[in-house]
């Protein structure tokens, strides 16, 4: 039984299917409602433990699911959130109407003024969610990527010219979609880009770490990409290209960990107090900041994010972090894509494995990408093992599966070998 808390908010659980325009309208429809005060509202992405629920047609009957499992939370609450489960178990995070208001605020102030939204991301996750909550604070409807398989960039870019032009239109992409926007583009007549770009306010850019070198061929197209920092204890993106959005406050703890302040900042965590007390702390200010995962480094006030804290490897004793020889091993030609992870090895006791999806042109071989890394990097991060894929497995709103990752590499290498 969901958990309750007396004298709240109900909470309308509302099954997601595939993002088409039924579900962009009943999403839409219920968060304006939350925002106005109405029930808070818990989207649940629809899969094989939905039952009837989670085939293809999961998102036309949803409206019949709300209100069925909710419970109450605190009056504030306007949107129960599940994360994406990439620092353990999935959590339920409570979102204020206020926390969302003040990131939607934000980001139209850091954009130079609110807009219209293009929604392409599944509307069980805050990167979705808050494309609909944007589009509700500046007052339209959001105009939404449907009828498609995946992310289609054509499709994409029909809507973009397909949206009104009344204001300006903003979108949110993660990595992987970017990577399949360039590569439409790439083929596409400069002057078919130019009336493209020059429709668009901006391109948000979360998820995941982008390649520097996809991020300049994105903004030499004239695309014009943020990117952007942030979790859905933070209303999604706070931090964009680097620099805090107005209001929030990041700093460093002792080991290097990034923490962030705010008024976008998360109630906390539904029915786990424990963590709660782990993750959100005062300061004898009377600030309260929120613990993150990842690795950081600040720079004349700009965040740069070196990965997340459980996900460095430790090789021959030397430790390594992925996102580092991840951006190495992006800069060389033929890599469209790449993830590194450890391996377990009898010798390194974590074999440094780059997995990688080759993109226009041959894919660098394994001598190529260690001489490659240690020049940059130093002998211990050079990769061990080279893994050629043809997508990289993805979970939640297009964010890199690592644990996958490294279950496919350990069984091509079981397969084939190492090298």
């Amino acid at each position: 039984m969901d958990p309750t808390t007396p004298g709240g908010r109900p909470v309308r659980t509302l099954v997601v299917g595939p993002l088409d325009v039924a579900v962009a309208e009943q999403v839409t429809a219920a968060v304006r409602d939350a925002l106005a005060g109405g029930p808070a509202l818990a989207p649940v992405a629809a899969g094989p433990d939905r039952g009837a629920h989670a085939g293809p047609d999961a998102g036309t009957d949803a409206g019949t699911r709300l209100g069925q499992e909710g419970g109450t939370v605190a009056s504030e609450v306007a949107l129960v959130v599940r994360t994406s489960g990439s620092s353990g178990d999935p959590r339920e995070v409570l979102l204020d109407d206020v926390a969302l208001r003040a990131s939607a605020t934000a980001t139209h102030g850091r954009l130079g003024g609110a807009g219209r939204w293009l929604l392409a991301l599944p509307l069980a996750h805050v990167a979705g969610l808050q494309v609909v909550v944007r589009s509700v604070v500046a007052g339209y409807e959001p105009v939404v990527l449907a009828g498609t398989t995946g992310f289609d960039p054509t499709a994409w870019i029909r809507a973009v010219h397909a949206a009104p032009d009344d204001a300006p239109l903003h979108s949110s992409l993660v990595p992987t979609q970017l990577h399949r926007l360039v590569a439409a583009l790439d083929d596409t007549a400069p002057r078919a880009v130019r009336a493209l770009t020059d429709r668009l306010g901006a391109v948000l850019l979360g998820g995941a770490a982008t390649p520097a070198a996809l991020l300049d061929r994105a903004r030499t197209l004239g695309l014009p990409v943020v990117t952007t920092y942030g979790m859905t204890e933070t209303c999604g993106g706070c931090v964009y290209d680097g620099v805090p959005l107005s209001g929030v406050d990041v700093r460093l703890d002792d080991d290097g960990a990034v923490e962030l302040a705010g008024p976008v900042l998360a109630r906390g965590y539904r029915a786990r107090h424990d963590l709660d007390r782990a993750a959100f702390r005062v300061d004898p200010s009377g600030t309260r900041w929120f613990a993150t995962a990842d690795l950081g480094t600040l720079d004349d006030g700009v965040l740069r994010v070196l990965g997340r804290r459980d996900d460095v490897l430790v090789t021959g004793g030397a430790k390594v972090a992925p996102a580092a020889v991840e951006a190495a091993v992006a800069g060389l030609p033929g890599v469209a894509e790449v993830c590194v992870v450890g391996v377990p090895d009898p010798e390194w006791g974590q074999a440094v494995t780059a997995v990688v999806v080759g993109g226009g042109g041959a894919t660098p071989d394994l001598a190529t990408v260690r001489a490659h890394v240690t020049r940059t990097l130093g002998r211990a991060a050079a990769p061990r093992h080279l893994v050629d894929v043809a997508a990289l497995p993805l979970r939640g709103p297009g964010k890199v599966d690592r644990a996958a990752v490294a279950r496919l590499a350990a069984e091509r290498l079981a397969v084939h070998g190492p090298g």
